[in-house]
């Protein structure tokens, strides 16, 4: 006979995960800020923080500047902790019930630590904007790419990475990997994954080719960055991105973000460990519903619950739990590849 209340029992059946780069757009957080004062905090505060108004590049643009990784990474950590905080704010996360892990996809992750107490969000905020700039500088001083694989399985990729000189970045789900290289590899992989039959390979617009040891410009300074800063022991065990286990010590928790930027994330391994620990609910906090699409597709008994702003003028106040994530409204045939699938990368 088990031992746990029947409160432990329903805590330990929900995570939170949070999500990475490439789930930005303009417009993030607006709604957000003009409704829930807690909201507001969080923008004011990061700004302070950061010295510029990143919040206004959340809310009005322009494009591309707001998707360079200087600026993409700290703005989806703010946005979700301010999607977060909001909901806090309604007793909505009540609803859903207190996590038994937490855990975020690439930059993801450190939004994690602030959600399972690891660092302070001004910490946070100043350590993400830092890992964003050495990201980008790195890819600018040896440049590569991102290639999502739709369609083939793990050993095939690798097998094509082998071929090619790429190397796998993120498992995401059972049928979507991406691949990370220079751009003479990562055509050779493209012409590779569509001789052996891959549904889809589509180029991603990131600045670099993140996780990967293209990214070895990068892992001094984060280091550095990284062992300055005051950790503590989470709050909520944090399933990590590189082992698929459980982070459990605030020196576990450095090791893994230095071991991060040039290596693997294993999201698929990520929700498979925290669905084999008995997670039912998985509820995706921040902008866009991507990590709820990976998730149902690995895990279709799964229920995904997003808290956020999937789009334009839906607000975090009126989330509302589902059993499918809902769509992002796209126009176009593109569109409609592009929302049924959704990418991650760093």
């Amino acid at each position: 006979m088990s031992n746990k209340t029947p409160a432990q029992k329903k805590i330990s059946k929900v995570a939170y995960v949070f999500p990475g780069q490439s789930s930005q757009w303009v417009g993030m957080g607006r709604d957000l800020y003009n409704d829930s004062d807690v909201a507001k905090a969080v923008f004011d505060e990061a700004d302070e923080v950061l010295g510029f108004p990143l919040s206004r590049l959340c809310f009005e643009g322009p494009e591309e500047e707001l998707r360079r990784t200087v600026n993409a990474q700290p703005a989806i950590l703010i946005t979700s902790i301010a999607c977060l905080k909001a909901a806090e704010a309604v007793k909505g996360m009540k609803k859903v019930g207190t996590p038994g892990f937490v855990a975020g996809h690439s930059l993801g992750e450190y939004t994690a630590l602030v959600a399972a107490d690891v660092l302070d969000f001004a910490q946070a905020v100043s350590l993400v904007r830092e890992r964003g700039w050495l990201m980008e500088k790195a890819g600018r001083k040896q440049s590569g790419g991102m290639l999502a694989i739709i369609g083939l399985e793990q050993a095939m990729v690798q097998q094509i990475c082998l071929a090619s000189g790429a190397q796998i970045a993120n498992i995401n789900s059972t049928e979507q990997i991406v691949i990370s290289g220079s751009k003479k590899s990562l055509n050779r992989a493209s012409e590779l994954a569509q001789d052996h039959g891959a549904r889809r390979v589509v180029p991603l617009q990131v600045s670099g080719a993140f996780h990967s040891e293209l990214m070895e410009p990068a892992l001094q300074g984060m280091t550095e960055a990284i062992t300055q800063l005051n950790f503590r022991d989470p709050s909520i065990p944090i399933v990590a991105n590189i082992t698929a286990r459980p982070l459990t010590t605030a020196e576990e928790v450095k090791a893994e973000l230095i071991t991060q930027i040039c290596s693997c994330v294993d999201w698929r391994g990520s929700v498979n460990y925290m669905a084999e620990a008995g997670i039912t609910t998985f509820v995706e906090i921040g902008p866009g519903q991507v990590l709820s699409g990976l998730i149902k597709r690995s895990h279709p008994e799964v229920q995904t619950v997003n808290i956020g702003e999937p789009q334009p003028g839906k607000s975090v106040l009126k989330w509302q739990p589902a059993s499918q994530p809902k769509d992002v409204k796209l126009k176009g045939a593109k569109a409609k590849k592009d929302r049924a699938w959704g990418w991650m990368t760093g």
